[in-house]
């Protein structure tokens, strides 16, 4: 029979708590900030400050971006609930994903196995840009509905970095897959700040495997506000008014 699992995250008792292996109350609160705590709990040791304000600019990055899906969804709900805070804010986090806001953690593969394999990297862009173009798929980290012709955000992301002193090779892998993109593509699609975030993220030590998480962390400060809003403009029921007159009903044609 196999042994009962066991946890090294946390236990407590009836004066204490304990988070790998810190005093919560006296070691912890009130020395170190939000972000430092979140970067221990997923890498299992405390950052360096360089460290820790790469991740919080990777947080505050994502944390608004305006009427986005998760915050209409967000302020639907509200509206539809507006006693539950939780269940507005938790509608609008599912939206998190493959195609808006999550796509770090497909990049943040891409880049990492660019890395562990070694060799001719130029190479590995050229066959990795080829593969999602064989396959007409979108390369995760590159491309905004808006922001053309670049988003504004990464360049600042990537100065961040060189203050910080980062090695930068997931950075520069990154603008490498970025001009093979455009080579291949004949036009140019910017590096967004999902992919600059995977990047910056993978300097710092990251699992690429839970990327997408630290999307959801700081999108989850974002949608407070939204709910705020919601109650005091009621934008969701203006929403809903909306689709309803302009989608009309259409009878349904003969198969």
């Amino acid at each position: 029979m196999a042994s009962a699992p066991k946890t090294q995250i946390a236990t407590s008792d009836e004066g204490s708590i304990t988070v790998r292996g810190h005093d919560l109350v006296n070691g912890i609160m009130g020395k170190y900030s939000f972000t430092e705590f979140m970067y221990f709990l997923t890498c299992h040791r405390f950052p360096t400050k360089d460290e820790a304000r790469i991740l919080d600019a990777c947080l505050v990055t994502l944390m608004e971006h305006g009427l986005t899906p998760s915050a209409v969804v967000t302020r639907l709900i509200a509206d539809n609930v507006p006693e539950e805070v939780q269940v507005a804010m938790a509608a609008g986090l599912l939206v998190i994903g493959s195609v808006f806001v999550g796509t770090m953690e497909g990049c943040g593969a891409i880049l990492k196995a660019g890395i562990d394999k070694g060799g001719d990297l130029d190479a590995y862009c050229r066959d990795t840009v080829a593969a999602h173009r064989a396959q007409k798929k979108a390369l995760p980290g590159f491309g905004h509905p808006i922001h053309k012709p670049d988003d504004p955000r990464p360049p600042r992301l990537f100065q961040i970095a060189r203050e910080c002193n980062v090695k930068g090779r997931y950075i520069e892998l990154l603008k490498k897959l970025g001009a093979e993109l455009d080579r291949q593509t004949g036009r140019h699609l910017t590096i967004n700040a999902t992919g600059a975030i995977a990047a910056l993220l993978l300097e710092i030590g990251f699992p690429v495997e839970i990327m997408r998480g630290v999307a959801v962390v700081s999108r989850a400060g974002g949608l407070l506000g939204h709910i705020i809003e919601e109650h005091e403009t009621h934008s969701g029921r203006y929403i809903w008014n909306l689709v309803e007159h302009s989608i009309p009903y259409e009878e349904p044609k003969e198969k």
